[in-house]
């Protein structure tokens, strides 16, 4: 039940597993599975053209007899009866992955004004890109991955760009404030405009948007608004199905959401992540896609013989040129420069905490951050995952 990664990956695990029943994959969008991340990226720049963002080729699916039922969501679940209601037909399961993802937030005092966007989906992106003209003036709320990826596609445009940001610095409630202020740099160094402390509080414009209104009497002129303000769970469908549903659909550490044959992975997931120290939700590409599979195993696996989901949470964002990769909690410790500076590249940087290491970051330094990502998995002291990389972190300096 999911058409994005989590979902396909689940797909292709049960097939590669040797289970050769009857497989659905259900779809809100009317597309075939595709990737998301290029949506801000290479579409809105128009190095990518969507229909190449899909995954697998219809003829995959039919080889592979998968069925597939796109374009139609999913609206109750009935967990004792195995029942699943997507549209008018109600389909009976013997085992059943969620994999519903997120739906982008949206700011309430839009007055159903024209030219104020999210970003999440194929047509989302074709329609921000339609506008993206030299000399347009794009305002995009949320200092975030999404927001901090579509200005920096805008920028390379042609298009004036100023990003507003409630936090005190760029991407603080993703990766942190130490980490945001160095990725928010980047905005500042190409040119792009960043506002933070600021409160959007209204728009203006009568049949479309002509300014943003912010807190203390600011009006900023727009000819068009994106809104990249977070993502919440799709689990309202799930209200009455009986399981546990807090900030995501609840799963024990084994992906497994009640019932021994319902099973949870992607954005849609909050699970006890041992390496993270507790509940979270994912939210990157690369966990929903290694949910995807586990969770396959574990359903095919039964009752007794699932195993234990545990992650590094990893990102990679591409911005202005540069490959941003981070891993573990940014959000933890402090950050130590161990190569490069905040306006040089390439540039790693590290996170230590009580002695160990806790996250890592690199700015066009893949290598170095792999030595460094590896030490995370083994749960490195500091100073012992700093010596194994040191010779390449002198080569980067």
């Amino acid at each position: 039940m999911g058409g994005s990664v989590a979902g396909l990956r689940a797909v292709e695990t049960l097939r590669q597993e040797g289970f050769d029943g009857e497989v659905m994959l259900v779809g809100g969008e009317s597309h075939l599975p595709y990737d998301r991340p290029p949506l801000t990226k290479q579409i809105l720049t128009g190095e990518l053209a969507a229909e190449q963002l899909y995954y697998r080729d219809l003829e995959w699916f039919e080889r592979n007899e998968v069925e597939l039922c796109l374009g139609t969501t999913a609206s109750a679940l009935d967990v004792q009866s195995s029942v699943l209601q997507v549209g008018k037909r109600s389909l009976r399961f013997d085992g059943l992955i969620i994999a519903t993802g997120a739906q982008p937030r949206r700011l309430a005092r839009t007055a159903g004004l024209a030219g104020i966007y999210t970003l999440r989906t194929i047509e989302d992106a074709l329609t921000v890109k339609e506008q993206m003209l030299p000399g347009v003036r794009l305002i995009i709320i949320g200092a975030g991955f999404i927001g901090s990826e579509v200005a920096s596609s805008a920028a390379a445009c042609g298009v004036q760009v100023t990003i507003l940001e409630v936090a005190d610095s760029a991407m603080t409630r993703a990766v942190g404030p130490q980490l945001g202020r160095v990725l928010g740099a980047l905005h500042d160094e190409f040119g792009v405009s960043t506002v933070c402390n600021a409160r959007v509080v209204g728009f203006g414009g009568s049949d479309r948007v002509e300014s943003v209104h912010l807190e203390g009497g600011w009006e900023l002129p727009a000819d068009i608004v994106v809104m990249g303000i977070g993502i919440s769970p799709n689990t309202g469908w799930l209200a009455s199905s009986g399981l546990t549903i807090s900030d995501g659909m609840v799963c024990d550490e084994n992906l497994n959401a009640g019932p021994d044959n319902v099973f949870g992975a992607g954005d849609v997931v909050a699970w006890p992540n041992d390496w993270w120290g507790g509940v979270m939700r994912g939210e990157q590409w690369l966990v929903a896609a290694e949910q995807g599979r586990h969770a396959a195993r574990n359903l095919l696996a039964g009752p007794g013989n699932a195993t234990r989901f545990s992650t590094v949470p990893y990102f990679w964002s591409d911005q202005y040129g540069c490959r941003i990769q981070a891993a573990g909690r940014t959000d933890l410790g402090e950050l130590i420069t161990l190569a490069g500076e905040l306006r040089q590249r390439p540039y790693v940087g590290a996170f230590r905490y009580e002695g160990r290491l806790t996250g890592v970051v690199a700015i066009n330094a893949p290598k170095e951050f792999a030595g460094l990502r590896q030490a995370l998995q083994t749960n490195s002291s500091f100073d012992a995952a700093v010596a194994t990389i040191e010779t390449q972190l002198k080569a980067v300096d």
